[in-house]
C-alpha cells in the first residue's frame, strides 16, 4: 500500500477540504497520514479513516512561525517513508518541494486560495515579496497543481502559464437521521436565525456589517459560529446596548455539529468585500454548507459567488454592504413566504448536484496517475 503524507498549518479540526482529499486517498488505496500542529485551543480530533499528525511548535504566528514550521515539516518528512506528498497552500510547499527535490517523491499542490493576494498580504509589501519569491521559484516547476475555482485557476494560468485541476470544496450528501430542534441546540425558538459561519472570519468579511444591519430587523439574532481575526472586535461591537440579545457567538465546532445548528438557521450570510484580488474570486466552504442544510443565501456580489447563488436562484444577491441596505434584503427574503418556497426547492436540487461524490472524480483522475 502506498503511503501519502498531506500537510497543513492548521490544527485538522475544522478544515474539511482536506478531510474529504484524505478520505478519498484513502478510498484510493492510499495509507494516508495527515501533519498539522496543534493549538491550546485545539478540539479533540474524532476518529477518520486515515493516521493524524499535530505538531507542537514553539511559535503561533508570524514568520518564526512560517520557518519554525517548514523546518519541523522538512526533517519530519525527511525520516518518513512517502510515496507522494499532497502540500495545502503556500505556507506547506517550501518543506513538502525540498523533500520532492531530495528524495523524489512526487508532490501535488492544492493551493486553496490566490495565496499571494490575501489582504493578510497585500497591505504588507515586504513580506508579500518573500511568498512571491518562493511561489515564482516552486510554483512553475511543479506537475499537478489543484485549486478551488476556476476564476483562481485563471489567475494562475495568466501568471505561471500553468493549466490547474479545480476542485470546488463541495461537502459531501448529508447523510445524519433524524434532527435538532432549537432548543436542543440552545438557540431561541421564537426568532428568525441570520448565521454567518467559518473558520477564517477575517478582515473585510462583512461581519462587521452584519452585527450593525441585525439592529434594524425585529424579531431576529445573527448568529456567528466559528473563529477568525476579527472575533473578538466583533464581541465587543456586539457588547454595545444597540445590538443587546441581538447577537450569538458560538466557537467552532465538529463538522457534524456545525451543520445540525446551519440546518435550523433561516438564511445563511457571505458578505466578503471586493477589496482585494482574493475575496473578489472566493468561493467560500459556507457557501455550500448553506446549500446543503437547505437554508437560502444573502451574498455579496462576486463572480464565484453570485453565479452559484443567481445561476440555482437559491438567495439574493446585495450590492452593497451599507448595514441598512443588508438589513433592507434580510427583511425582504424573510417577508416573501413564495420565494422562499421556491428557493427551498432550489436548495434541494442544487444540494443533488454539487456534492463532492460528484466533485471528487477530478480529485481521483489526478491522483490515480500515484496509486
Amino acid at each position: 500500500m502506498k503511503r501519502a503524507i498531506v500537510s497543513v498549518t492548521n490544527d485538522l479540526s475544522t478544515d474539511q477540504r482536506v478531510d474529504k482529499t484524505c478520505r478519498t486517498l484513502t478510498d484510493m488505496g492510499f495509507s494516508v497520514l495527515l501533519v498539522g500542529r496543534r493549538l491550546p485551543d485545539s478540539l479533540r480530533l474524532a476518529t477518520r479513516p486515515y493516521s493524524t499528525k499535530r505538531m507542537r511548535l514553539l511559535f503561533r504566528k508570524g514568520p518564526l512561525f512560517y520557518a519554525g514550521y517548514n523546518i519541523r515539516l522538512f526533517l519530519f518528512l525527511l525520516f518518513r517513508k512517502s510515496d507522494l506528498l499532497v502540500s495545502n497552500d503556500l505556507d506547506t510547499l517550501p518543506a513538502n518541494y525540498l523533500i520532492h527535490l531530495i528524495k523524489r517523491v512526487p508532490v501535488v499542490y492544492d493551493t486553496h486560495e490566490f495565496y499571494t493576494g490575501t489582504p493578510e498580504l497585500v497591505n504588507r509589501p515586504f513580506v508579500q515579496g518573500i511568498w512571491e519569491s518562493i511561489e515564482k521559484r516552486i510554483f512553475p516547476r511543479l506537475n499537478d497543481i489543484i485549486t478551488v475555482n476556476k476564476s483562481i485557476a485563471g489567475l494562475y494560468h495568466e501568471k505561471y502559464g500553468k493549466t490547474l485541476h479545480v476542485v470546488r470544496n463541495i461537502p459531501r450528501r448529508l447523510t445524519e437521521t433524524g434532527s435538532f430542534s432549537r432548543k436542543e441546540l440552545g438557540l431561541p425558538e421564537n426568532q428568525k436565525i441570520i448565521l454567518l459561519q467559518g473558520a477564517g472570519i477575517n478582515i473585510q468579511r462583512g461581519a462587521e456589517e452584519a452585527i450593525e444591519a441585525v439592529k434594524y430587523c425585529e424579531n431576529t439574532v445573527l448568529l456567528i459560529i466559528g473563529g477568525g481575526d476579527v472575533i473578538g472586535l466583533l464581541k465587543e461591537k456586539a457588547a454595545h446596548p444597540d445590538y443587546e440579545s441581538k447577537v450569538m457567538f458560538l466557537p467552532k465546532m465538529p463538522y457534524a455539529e456545525l451543520m445540525r445548528h446551519t440546518r435550523v438557521a433561516d438564511i445563511g450570510l457571505t458578505l466578503d468585500k471586493d477589496t482585494n484580488i482574493n475575496y473578489r474570486f472566493s468561493l467560500p466552504n459556507k457557501l455550500f454548507d448553506y446549500i446543503h442544510a437547505g437554508i437560502p443565501v444573502l451574498a455579496s456580489d462576486l463572480p464565484e459567488i453570485a453565479a452559484i447563488v443567481r445561476g440555482y436562484d437559491i438567495g439574493m444577491i446585495t450590492g452593497s454592504h451599507d448595514p441598512e441596505h443588508i438589513a433592507r434584503k434580510i427583511k425582504e427574503m424573510l417577508g416573501d413566504e413564495e420565494r422562499l418556497a421556491r428557493w427551498k426547492t432550489n436548495l434541494a436540487k442544487a444540494a443533488e448536484e454539487l456534492c463532492w461524490e460528484k466533485e471528487e472524480l477530478i480529485l481521483k483522475d489526478v491522483y490515480r496517475k500515484y496509486v
